[in-house]
């Protein structure tokens, strides 16, 4: 269960956080600023102090380690010079290029990280550089191959966006005439839409009107032309009678002889007229 007791910080760790700013702001000479102590605020000064106070520590470890190395050298120092002056090899007695090439001497060992002057030791820390040297080379030589395989391949995008944008213009400048020719497409379509309305309302009334007429799908062109052969057949057939029928009107003025020659075309005109339309139906019942 949360309570009120909980939000509030601890004592303990207010009195090290005081002590802690108190330490730092004193070491500037300035006072502490006035803030609230909230449970938030007091776990990250605490944080922070316990770290400070940590690295201090160290570096006061480190430090008490150069000044113990430093008063060693210094002391190691005074015996070599005791030495070389008791040899008679102080400073003050040598030459000048002597002491320049023995501090260039020095430089060196300490640029190479080496503790003395011994020739070997020169050796492995030349054959160290050297390694590393070769390292670094070889890297170099690596990253100026990506560098390489990179710039190409910066190189082709860069050709391939300038294709892009000229690609981009020119559809850009193609967008008017595209449209214009799209509208006058769609014009075209309602047109044409317009007329196969009107070709299918056409179509429905001659199909209508076919109906009326009597057609048939049996009833095709060939057909048509065959009973028109037929027709012309019997149409040389009946114009001998038809011509003999007309002759009669110059017939002698005996009504009998008359009647009877009459009455015998007209057996004549209806047996043909009964030959026609057999023909017909034949040629009808042969299509079905």
């Amino acid at each position: 269960m949360h309570t009120p007791m909980a939000d509030l910080p601890d004592p303990t760790r207010i009195a090290e956080v005081k002590a802690w700013l108190s330490s730092q702001f004193d070491a500037l000479g300035k006072d502490v600023p006035e803030f609230e102590y909230t449970p938030r605020a007091i776990a990250y000064l605490h944080n922070r102090a316990t770290l400070s106070q940590s690295k201090t520590h160290a570096s006061s470890i480190v430090a008490n380690d150069f000044r113990i190395k430093a008063s060693e050298y210094r002391s190691q120092a005074a015996r070599i010079r005791e030495i070389l002056e008791n040899a008679g090899l102080a400073q003050e007695s040598l030459q000048a290029n002597v002491v320049s090439s023995a501090q260039v001497l020095a430089n060196v060992a300490n640029l190479l990280n080496i503790r003395d002057t011994e020739l070997s030791s020169f050796l492995v820390a030349m054959g160290d550089i050297s390694l590393r040297k070769t390292g670094v080379e070889e890297k170099r030589a690596k990253v100026q191959k990506e560098f390489k395989v990179l710039l190409d391949f910066t190189r082709k995008a860069i050709a391939r966006l300038t294709y892009l944008k000229r690609t981009l213009a020119q559809l850009e400048d193609d967008v008017a005439p595209c449209e214009a020719q799209m509208e006058n497409w769609t014009t075209n379509l309602a047109v044409i839409a317009s007329k196969e309305r009107q070709y299918l309302q056409q179509h429905a009334n001659y199909k209508a009107m076919l109906n009326r007429v009597g057609y048939t799908p049996e009833i095709s062109h060939g057909m048509l032309v065959q009973m028109a052969e037929h027709r012309k057949e019997l149409e040389k057939k009946t114009m001998p009678i038809l011509d003999t029928l007309k002759s009669y009107q110059d017939l002698p003025p005996d009504k009998a002889l008359a009647a009877l020659a009459i009455e015998d075309k007209k057996r004549q005109y209806a047996a043909a007229e009964k030959y026609l339309e057999d023909v017909l139906q034949s040629a009808l019942s042969t299509s079905e």
